[in-house]
């Protein structure tokens, strides 16, 4: 009976990191399917809800906090065909502990000429567990 305890112990305690990484990845893919969700739809205000209030976008420029982040792309992207579609590809979400991930992966937007034409690049990203929540606290994207 002391053996079976054991060997239930050790599987829930090597099944537990497991676990909390998938849960973690899943929560920030959902994250950034919001955003893409959000994008599409021309909605900035909500694709950018899920930046810390503290956050750091670094970019040509660097631009701190969440209003200066909406602010930037609102001027960026004025238009519904400045913004075009967006789609997120290659993610690579890596948990450093339980409450910090670093995400990788490569953007594209399908545009119009008279939008700009098509955008590309890749971007990486620390999300930090605030409050229970998955939120971007840097955003490195080119």
């Amino acid at each position: 009976m002391k053996n079976i305890r054991f060997v239930t112990l050790l599987c829930l305690l090597f099944a537990t990191p497991a676990f909390t990484a998938t849960s973690a990845e899943t929560s920030i893919k959902a994250v950034l399917t919001a955003q893409v969700d959000a994008w599409n739809k021309g909605d900035l205000s909500t694709f950018v809800t899920s930046y810390a209030e503290d956050c750091l976008f670094v970019g040509k420029q660097v631009v701190r906090g969440r209003s200066a982040v909406l602010a930037r792309y609102q001027k960026s992207y004025s238009s519904a065909a400045a913004m075009g579609k967006l789609e997120f590809a290659d993610l690579e979400v890596h948990e450093v502990d339980p409450q910090v991930a670093l995400v990788i992966g490569h953007f594209h937007l399908t545009r119009t000429p008279e939008g700009g034409g098509d955008a590309q690049g890749v971007f990486s990203l620390v999300f930090h567990r605030i409050g229970g929540k998955w939120q971007i606290v840097l955003d490195h994207t080119s």
